[in-house]
This record gives C-alpha cells, structure tokens and sequence, in this order.
C-alpha cells in the first residue's frame, strides 16, 4: 500500500530580507459568536405572528379602527352582493340560451335541409330535361293533329 507523507517547502516559511514578519493572526477576529448569537435570537422569536398583529390593535386609535372596520364591511357586502347577483345573472342568461336558443338551431337547421331538397329536386328535373327534351309532356304533345 502506498502512503503519502507531506514535505514542507522551508522557502515559504523563511522570512525574506527587508521584509517584516507577518502573522496573518493579526488580523483575525472572532465574528463567528457574534453571528451565532444573533441567530439563536432570530430563530426562536419570542412574539407568534398573532400577538404582533393584536398589539398592532393597540397602535391604531379607535375611531380610525371604526373607519377601517366599516370600510371592510362595506366592501365585503357590495362584493357578496355582486358576486350574488353575477351568478343569478349567468343563470337566466344560460337557462334563456338553452330554452330559446337550441329550439331555433334545430329550426334552423331543419330550415336549410328543406331548402337543400328543394334545390336537389330542381336539379333533377334540369338534368331529366337535358337527357330527354320534351318528355315532360309527352302524352299531350302526341296527342294533337299536325297542321
């Protein structure tokens, strides 16, 4: 097996001429327990979301919590009552189209089929005329004297 053993370069740790020795502990400071303090705070609050809102009741002054509360009432009725009065009005309108309306598609309908036949048999009776002239009354024609 084989095993690796670390071999420091004795340059790097050598202080240079004219330089001054630095040490990069100098610089270092411990930020890290200040962070970690500040988020064991963040993490568990000590205030729920309901109890901020309820102390909020305590900033606003009363006749500005009447002014808001009849504002929101107010609101919510005339958008119960639109929405109300929407849906009764898609209900006449889509049982009106139901009862109205598909009876006079099928009459419609029923309408250009006959005037489809009628068309088909005109057709016929020019294509009869064509293939035989005359054959329209033919019994008639034979029937008379010659001049």
């Amino acid at each position: 097996m084989v095993q690796l053993e670390e071999v420091e370069d004795e340059e790097f740790d050598r202080v240079q001429v004219g330089e001054k020795a630095y040490n990069d502990d100098d610089d270092f400071t411990d930020t890290d327990s200040e962070i970690s303090s500040d988020d064991l705070h963040l993490a568990e609050p000590s205030e729920t979301l309901t109890d901020r809102l309820l102390a909020l009741r305590d900033m606003v002054p009363p006749s500005a919590r009447r002014r808001l509360a009849a504002g929101y009432d107010a609101l919510k009725t005339y958008t119960w009552s639109g929405l109300m009065l929407g849906g009764k009005t898609m209900w006449v309108v889509s049982t009106s189209a139901l009862l109205l309306g598909v009876p006079f598609a099928l009459a419609l309908v029923e309408e250009q089929q006959v005037v489809e036949m009628e068309k088909e048999q005109r057709m016929r009776e020019m294509g009869n005329e064509l293939i035989t002239p005359g054959a329209t009354g033919g019994g008639q024609q034979q029937g008379r004297p010659a001049l």
